[in-house]
């Protein structure tokens, strides 16, 4: 039997693609993280700008100055949607990612059982091959004249 694993290549080339698959995964958790966290960010500084606002209402706004907090809220909520859909983009990437590293290690996988398989065929035959030995060796012991013996 060939003592060398005959997929080793592929083995080898699959694990790369596995690690591989692993980083960018990672690279997409992160964007999608750091989407999120953005969003995030601008939804508490629209919250914290309408407060202001409100408070100013109360304490009394001239015309301008009421159009210059209105038109800086829609550019705020512009920027939000923008975001939303930065978010939306990104975790769409993340799910095919996922999806792509599910693929890499399931393939992985496969290779790494064969590649198992043929180790345990080996030990086996390994293990065969010790016994054999062993019997052979225990059989001429006994076989010996009484003589050889001592």
């Amino acid at each position: 039997m060939n003592r060398k694993f005959p997929l080793q290549p592929l083995l080898e080339l699959m694990q790369e693609r596995s690690d591989a698959a692993t980083r960018r995964l990672g690279e997409l958790v992160a964007a999608e993280q750091s989407a999120r966290s953005r969003l995030q960010l601008l939804q508490d500084y629209r919250a914290e700008y309408l407060q202001k606002f409100e408070q100013a209402q109360r304490q009394g706004l001239s015309l301008q100055a009421w159009q210059n907090y209105q038109d800086f809220l829609a550019k705020i909520d512009t920027a939000i949607q923008a975001q939303r859909e930065q978010v939306e983009r990104s975790a769409q990437d993340t799910a095919a990612g996922q999806a792509h590293w599910q693929v890499q290690n399931r393939q992985l996988k496969a290779i790494d059982t064969l590649a198992n398989r043929h180790r345990h065929r080996l030990q086996q035959q390994e293990n065969r091959q010790e016994q054999k030995l062993t019997d052979e060796f225990s059989n001429r012991r006994h076989l010996r004249p009484p003589h050889e013996a001592e």
